[in-house]
């Protein structure tokens, strides 16, 4: 209290301190009420004093751990990014050392209109390994969503610069079941491509005889679903949101149908369904797929990164599982609009760089997988019997899931990878849409890939074709398709080489066993298309041959000369050495059957070895530098 109103205080008590009290104390009683109360503050300061000297002597401070708990706190940043007269201009009103402002000044350079003062703000924030616990809670309320991304993907990142995902609970299963179906009701169901209505349909049904199940009874699908009965004791409550979410996927890749997925809340749901399902890797990344083909939409950025999902993309690619990573790679690339030009439409996946990176990109790889195959387990390393090969058991920790991610990215660090993925199976459940048989021609598919690769920017750089298989065929046939539309002649125009794996360019002696036999390895309309001197399998090649040879890029063909096992009664070398002879280039017998012949057993096997210095020697001008 101070002296004047100490004063105000005791002439209001005096005034009214009895009847003999005068109600107007003349100047000289002020006067003396003031010494008094100056004297017993002056007291008051004195006894303060006194306990605080007192108190000092009683304790002992460390200073050596002041000075190593401070030295914790600093931050270690670039010289160059903070310019001492900003900070002294921002913060010099306060009291405080330079490296306590550099956590906010990094945050308000995050969001400069200069895109690199805001990258190189987001690469010092992400860098920094000094930071406090509540430092990284600051970042993660007060950043925008664009540094929320570039943090993302950005590598080893610290998922403390997050916030987690809002997650209200679920008690009963069968609640987002109801849900997901309403959702998928709400999506629009006519003038749909006709597999998608059908699958949505199929879900819907199959799903909601599960739900009836649940509820009590026994529950049997029949039809197009899943051929057997159980009890409701084994009922997996999953199946029925793998259902609708194999649904959701697509319907998510249509633009105005994301539209919807949003306005219902699909984005929230599709939150506490990962969250609520960390046991079922499928699940999963259905969900991060649908994600990521919503992310495609700049519109919806800001409600995706509102729902979480940054968070979940950063984890998501820390996984191990190479599958996992790279849906999460996708997806995040999709939403970064500060660092990738480039779009990835669903199955189209980058391997590498799959973080923010100053390398400069040179060249593409595009790997394009075979029949029955996929984007990453094609490519993955040869599987060994542990049992026999001692010294594949010991280095099995450097067993890759997929070689063009890990091996090639490290001996070619300045490419970016590409794996593209075409369905054999339209769903996990093995139902068939009616209309799917002209999805499996070969022209069909070339056409929706060429598509997909000019939005993701293919033909932009110099590029190479790595093939397997039938494969080879389509990357022989979007050449040929590309050649002919004055759109996609970047394509042909930056192709530099073409790497063949056991391709079937005249036809597989496959297709004259039995039906059980080759529907094993073929569907029926590719088994068509790949009868030995097939009359399409002639024409495409004539075409290719006609074109390849005036552009003049290389060629580099393997071919297999082992058998391969079909089942325990069939031996066959699925593409003999005469159909593997293209007619140009170099064409190398390798002794692997089928399905090992794009699987080096390791690193130094020479299938890795001579497919690195093809790819190094095609672009010698590109990696030079």
């Amino acid at each position: 209290m101070s002296v004047a109103a100490y004063c105000i205080f005791c002439y209001r008590q005096i005034g009214t301190s009895g009847p003999a009290t005068k109600k107007h104390l003349p100047w000289n009683d002020i006067r003396k009420i003031a010494k008094v109360t100056g004297s017993l503050m002056l007291g008051g300061f004195v006894f303060m004093t006194y306990e605080v000297l007192s108190l000092k002597k009683l304790l002992q401070i460390d200073t050596q751990a002041i000075n190593q708990e401070k030295l914790k706190s600093c931050v270690y940043v670039h010289t160059t990014s903070l310019n001492p007269s900003e900070y002294q201009e921002q913060f010099s009103t306060f009291d405080v050392e330079d490296h306590e402002c550099a956590l906010w000044l990094l945050l308000r350079r995050c969001r400069s209109e200069d895109k690199e003062v805001r990258l190189q703000a987001v690469q010092d924030l992400a860098n920094n390994t000094h930071w406090h616990g509540y430092q990284y809670s600051t970042v993660a309320q007060t950043c925008d969503h664009r540094t929320a991304i570039g943090l993302a993907r950005s590598k080893d990142i610290d998922l403390r610069f997050f916030l987690p995902p809002p997650l209200p609970r679920i008690k009963n299963d069968y609640l987002i079941g109801d849900e997901l179906r309403s959702l998928l009701v709400s999506l629009p169901q006519t003038d749909l491509d006709p597999c998608v209505q059908y699958f949505t349909s199929l879900a819907l049904r199959e799903s909601s005889q599960i739900l009836a199940a649940q509820r009590g009874g026994l529950w049997c699908f029949g039809g197009s679903g899943l051929p057997y009965c159980e009890t409701l004791s084994k009922i997996p409550s999953e199946t029925v949101e793998l259902f609708c979410l194999q649904a959701l996927v697509q319907h998510s890749k249509v633009s105005s149908h994301c539209d919807k997925i949003e306005a219902k809340g699909g984005l929230q749901l599709l939150q506490r369904i990962y969250q609520q399902r960390k046991d079922s890797a499928k699940i999963q990344r259905n969900i991060i797929r649908i994600i990521g083909n919503m992310a495609l939409d700049e519109r919806l950025h800001s409600s995706i990164v509102r729902a979480g999902w940054v968070s979940v993309l950063a984890e998501a690619m820390k996984s191990p599982h190479v599958i996992q990573s790279s849906h999460a790679s996708r997806a995040l690339a999709n939403l970064d609009r500060d660092t990738v030009q480039e779009k990835y439409p669903d199955g189209v996946y980058i391997l590498h760089p799959q973080y923010r990176s100053s390398q400069p990109i040179r060249a593409d790889i595009l790997f394009v997988h075979g029949l029955l195959g996929a984007a990453f387990k094609t490519w993955r390393q040869q599987d060994v019997d542990r049992r026999l090969d001692k010294k594949a058991s010991e280095g099995e920790e450097d067993y890759t899931q997929c070689w063009p991610k890990t091996w090639l990215a490290s001996d070619c660090p300045a490419l970016r990878i590409i794996s593209v993925e075409y369905d054999t199976h339209w769903s996990d459940w093995k139902a068939k849409c009616p209309v799917e048989a002209h999805r499996k021609s070969i022209a069909y598919r070339s056409n929706e890939l060429l598509d997909k690769l000019r939005a993701a920017g293919i033909g932009d750089r110099p590029l190479v074709w790595v093939s397997h298989s039938m494969g080879g065929l389509l990357v022989k046939k979007m050449l040929v398709d590309a050649s002919k539309n004055p759109e996609m002649d970047k394509i042909v125009n930056n192709t530099r080489g073409i790497i063949f794996y056991s391709v079937p360019h005249h036809g597989s002696q496959l297709a004259e066993y039995s039906i059980n036999a080759r529907y094993l390895i073929f569907p029926s309309v590719e088994v068509k298309e790949l009868s030995k001197d097939s009359p399409a399998l002639k024409e495409l090649n004539d075409d290719f041959l006609s074109f390849a040879k005036d552009k003049k890029f290389s060629v580099l063909s393997f071919a297999e000369t082992l058998p391969t096992h079909i089942g325990s009664m069939i031996k066959i070398h699925v593409v003999p050495l005469e159909s593997a002879k293209l007619g140009i280039g170099h064409l190398i017998p390798v002794d692997v059957n089928h399905l090992n012949i794009c699987k080096p057993k390791k690193k130094d096997a020479f299938l890795y070895q001579r497919t690195l210095k093809f790819i190094q020697d095609v672009l010698a001008q590109e990696l030079g530098d």
